[in-house]
């Protein structure tokens, strides 16, 4: 997450360091910076160990990984109502993570969760912790390692001076620009999530155009049955990739058109909002006798809108944006693979056509060929019928007669051929 060039911390961290000016003594409350590590789920599931079997599935128990900030990790089975009541997500979100929806792609933002159903990652992910489906499965495998390099864990000796820090940069303006140079935990999930799906497309992108290649420069040089049916299938999986593509694609375009999907993904940023106005109603009550009412409000209000600016998504925007590229970069490859089997197809419909044509053309010359020959036949079967002619007396005739008829009918060959090559029926 820190390498590479979709990684976002820098950039964030230079655009928190020109707004470090900005910020107001008067907005500094003693809130913490990150909500607290969630507790395991033990309620409705079963925990699946390394040493005993896993209990079997109760109806509608299905397999989960819970992933915490803190690198604290669980397998567990739990069904659908366990799920909605540590996540409060609605119930039909978890039919959208179901296989009737598997081919779909959403980015669904929830008052504590976002849902996140990207080709073959299906989660739930919260301000705290991230919910997976189906850990298990090859293909979400590299999305787990992502998870444990990103998120190490950490034991309690280590979490108190994490929680101390954080208590003290809500107090200083300059340690707290330090914590928000860094991405909040559901964008950094959410961030390795983009990765993997656009690891997976791009590896099967560039085996695509692997295969491509080959099959229709074959294809140009020998036009048969295997090639054709190699071609076939290669336009049918091109054409799932693209719409696996597209899908993705389509859905970080609708969260870039719209600032309030974006605003909604701020989890973190909802939750210290609701901490920050806990202590202000707190403070408000235990000022109210010092102070007077519209100064106390005032102040508080000032207090929230300049320490959060819920129309401030710059950070996610450039997420998306840079995947959205990268998706973009992918969809134009499989565009031009398509481009290259259209211009294929359209060469070999040429070839054929220049055959087909050739074909024509011979079937023309051999029925002028057979008129010519049929008039000659014709002239010898009007003189081998047995009727009274004085040429039959006359030695030596026949010769003469078969090679002139001959020569007639070599001469209407040759005409029609002229006529046809002049009506350009016939190439040069």
């Amino acid at each position: 997450m820190g390498k590479g060039p979709l990684s976002f911390r820098r950039l964030t961290s230079i655009r928190h360091r020109k707004k470090g000016s900005a910020v107001n003594d008067d907005t500094q409350i003693s809130t913490p910076s990150s909500p607290p590590p969630p507790s395991p789920i033990n309620a409705g599931g079963s925990a699946v160990g390394g040493t005993g079997k896993a209990k079997k599935k109760t109806g509608g128990a299905r397999l989960w990984m819970r992933f915490d900030r803190t690198g604290a990790m669980e397998v567990v089975e739990c069904d659908k109502s366990t799920i909605i009541k540590r996540a409060s997500v609605p119930a039909r979100d978890l039919r959208i993570l179901g296989p009737v929806f598997s081919h779909s792609s959403n980015i669904l933002a929830r008052e504590k969760a976002i849902v996140v159903n990207l080709e073959v990652i299906k989660a739930i992910v919260t301000a705290e912790e991230v919910l997976l489906l189906d850990p298990l499965r090859p293909e979400v495998l590299p999305l787990i390692d992502r998870l444990k390099q990103q998120f190490p864990q950490r034991n309690g000796s280590e979490n108190a001076p994490q929680a101390s820090a954080n208590v003290q940069s809500a107090l200083d303006p300059e340690a707290a620009e330090g914590l928000q140079s860094e991405l909040p935990f559901e964008f950094q999930v959410l961030e390795i999530a983009l990765e993997v799906v656009c690891s997976i497309v791009d590896s099967s992108v560039a085996a695509l155009e692997t295969e491509a290649w080959p099959i229709l420069d074959e294809l140009t040089k020998n036009v048969s049955t295997e090639n054709l049916e190699y071609v076939r299938s290669l336009k049918s999986n091109l054409t799932r990739l693209l719409a696996r593509v597209q899908k993705v694609r389509d859905e970080l375009e609708h969260l870039l058109d719209d600032n309030e999907d974006m605003a909604d993904l701020y989890l973190t940023r909802k939750w210290i909002q609701n901490q920050q106005t806990e202590a202000i109603l707190e403070g408000t009550a235990t000022n109210s006798i010092l102070a007077p009412p519209h100064n106390t409000s005032n102040r508080s209000a000032s207090m929230v809108t300049s320490n959060m600016d819920e129309d401030d998504v710059e950070d996610l925007e450039m997420l998306l944006e840079a995947y959205f590229m990268q998706l973009e970069g992918m969809r134009n490859k499989i565009l031009t693979v398509r481009e290259y089997i259209d211009d294929t197809e359209d060469y070999v419909n040429i070839q054929l056509d220049n055959q087909r044509n050739e074909l024509i053309q011979l079937q023309l010359i051999l029925t002028i060929a057979s008129f010519a020959i049929a008039a000659e036949t014709l002239l010898a079967s009007l003189f081998g019928m047995n009727i009274p002619c004085s040429l039959y007396d006359t030695h030596g005739i026949f010769g003469y007669f078969v090679w002139s008829i001959t020569a007639l009918c070599f001469v209407l060959f040759m005409v029609t051929l002229g006529y046809a090559r002049w009506k350009k029926l016939l190439g040069s």
